[in-house]
């Protein structure tokens, strides 16, 4: 059995959000493909993710006990560690991703725990894990001309593989924005798309 954690970063509610429509199908499939499995949901806008402070970095970069299971910023970092496969839906704000996000990645990547520093440099502790990442963006930056611009996806292709996570998969949901395209069709083409990556993820 394996162990989901479906993190959900958008302040948009169930039916507005339109990377949660494809991400929840996603979920949906998964369940029904792998029903053995159990699913963790991380809502981040319903979690107390905050900026770190000076206490919280000392806590990050100190000594790590049973204790801090229980502590309110490293506890994010076990369960991250904890699981097996990771499922991020966000959308891009301003060319990347949501700084709740962007908080909620600050508390995970803790030395000791989901990375460790060595005498050849940093090594990642989450190894033989696999994520996907479902980012619904405005524009077309998949391909073209603003392909350059997109620093979301980007940065979480690396961040997970700074954390041992190389098989790392995405599912954009693009140029939904630009005035005359078919939203519906390219949301219903994502849903499919992401789908048949749940069958077999």
């Amino acid at each position: 059995m394996s162990k989901v954690l479906y993190i959900k970063a958008n302040a948009k509610p169930e039916g507005e959000s339109r990377t949660f429509k494809v991400s929840d199908r996603f979920i949906e499939t998964y369940k029904e493909s792998h029903p053995e499995d159990e699913i963790i949901t991380l809502d981040l806008y319903e979690e107390d993710i905050r900026l770190l402070t000076i206490e919280d970095i000392n806590s990050v970069f100190g000594p790590k006990t049973e204790e801090s299971r229980n502590h309110p910023i490293l506890k994010y970092a076990y369960q991250f560690a904890e699981v097996d496969k990771y499922v991020i839906a966000e959308p891009m704000w301003n060319l990347s991703i949501p700084a709740i996000l962007k908080a909620y990645i600050d508390y995970i990547s803790v030395t000791g725990i989901t990375f460790k520093y060595t005498a050849e440099g940093s090594v990642g502790l989450c190894t033989n894990k696999k994520a996907i990442n479902i980012s619904a963006r405005g524009g077309e930056y998949s391909k073209g001309p603003m392909a350059s611009f997109e620093m979301g996806d980007k940065y979480l292709r690396a961040i997970f593989g700074f954390l041992g996570i190389t098989d790392f998969t995405t599912v954009s949901i693009d140029a939904l924005d630009v005035i005359g395209n078919d939203t519906d069709g390219i949301v219903d083409n994502a849903i499919k798309e992401a789908q048949e990556i749940a069958k077999t993820f």
